[in-house]
């Protein structure tokens, strides 16, 4: 059985500084969605909220702006691949026969400046993370680090040179300058990003995706639901994997310890599900949230053979007129990254790629597209779309 989307929506990211509170941002998403579905949050019989910075319950506090209609809310809390996340446990409860029509959330309200632990008086999350890469410029942001680190080790592996990590940032702003949802969509060059301020390792500040506040959503159904009811029904879930870290994520290895390897057994698994190559992948929302992790993606996703990115991403293979379109939208690096969101933004791009309803954006023929999105601690979640052509 298939997962159809029936419905995706999102309300434009923002900074800080100038985004609304995550309860009106979470309603508005989940809005946009079930109106793009055609359906009322009335049809829905399950929901599934995705945010790492709020109160528990709070996937409750945002989707009773649309009513409380009783329904189970089940709040998903995995660090940024909350919203991924949220997708999968959606997808699991339409394929139990659980649920016909299910309202997926992501949500995030963001502080600035770089992400702290909430809590100083417990273990931290990630302590086996941070223990293992050591006490290395302790006051970068804790994320920089891991990322930094395994971009140099990536470097170091095979004579890579830095201009290639910033190419990805100003592949990014192009690819934003179409999106309108997006934060960053002014053009940089590769002098200014490797100009920018130094972040850690090769990283420079215009590498790293900012704090950005956001809501994304999606309505998943069965197909007789939405043969039922007249819904779109173009574009399913193909097929999707979730993983967490084993052993090897903490035996010294940098890329490892950022997602490599979990990401590369959960494409595996999708591509054996689905039947499909990398190859057949046109369009891919990648987790950018420093532009060493796409580099390292496109390898550990086979959409270049290992130690191969620099000439991929020189030639041009790596965007429009190459052989995958990678983060159309802006990926995280452009269009944002707040956390819970991020999952089903990635999930909306896709689905309007597939429906033939991303304008400038585009990619032309589109049926098939992948999705990854990652959180340390960790969790991946990878996702194949595809478009059913009648």
């Amino acid at each position: 059985m298939s997962v159809v989307v029936a419905g995706v929506g999102m309300i434009p990211f923002a900074t800080p500084r100038t985004s609304g509170t995550y309860d009106d941002m979470g309603a508005e998403a989940a809005r946009r969605a079930l109106a793009d579905a055609g359906i009322g949050i009335g049809d829905v019989e399950q929901a599934y909220a995705g945010y790492v910075y709020a109160d528990s319950a709070a996937g409750q506090t945002a989707l009773y702006g649309l009513g409380p209609t009783g329904i189970p809310v089940v709040n998903v809390n995995n660090w940024c691949a909350s919203g991924s996340t949220a997708l999968w446990l959606g997808r699991q409860a339409i394929l139990s026969g659980a649920a016909d029509c299910v309202l997926v959330l992501g949500f995030e309200q963001m502080a600035r400046g770089a992400i702290v632990p909430a809590y100083a008086d417990r273990p931290d999350a990630l302590w086996r993370f941070t223990e293992m890469l050591g006490d290395q410029e302790p006051e970068a942001p804790v994320a920089a680090r891991f990322f930094g680190a395994a971009g140099q080790a990536y470097l170091d592996r095979y004579d890579a040179d830095a201009t290639l990590f910033a190419q990805i940032a100003v592949k990014a702003r192009r690819h934003a300058h179409a999106n309108p949802a997006a934060v960053f969509r002014d053009p940089v060059t590769v002098e200014e990003v490797l100009a920018s301020p130094h972040v850690f390792g090769p990283l420079t500040r215009l590498q790293c995706c900012p704090p950005t506040c956001g809501a994304a959503a999606a309505v998943l159904c069965t197909e007789d639901f939405a043969r039922a009811r007249g819904l779109d029904g173009s574009v399913r879930i193909r097929a999707q994997a979730m993983t967490s870290d084993r052993a090897d994520s903490f035996e010294g290895d940098a890329m490892a310890l950022v997602g490599a390897g979990i990401a590369r057994r959960a494409a595996d698994t999708v591509y054996e599900d689905a039947g499909v190559s990398p190859e057949d992948i046109p369009v891919a929302e990648l987790h950018d949230c420093f532009t060493a992790n796409e580099v390292i993606s496109y390898e550990a996703l086979r959409l270049t053979p290992e130690g191969t990115a620099a000439g991929f991403v020189r030639d041009g293979q790596n965007t429009y007129g190459g052989r995958v379109v990678t983060n159309p939208s802006g990926g995280l690096l452009s269009k944002g990254h707040p956390l819970g969101a991020t999952g089903l933004a990635q999930c909306t791009e896709l689905v309007q790629q597939l429906r033939g309803r991303a304008g400038e954006r585009q990619v032309e023929g589109a049926t098939l597209a992948l999705q990854h999105n990652l959180g340390l601690g960790s969790a991946c979640v990878v996702t194949l779309y595809e478009a059913i052509r009648r």
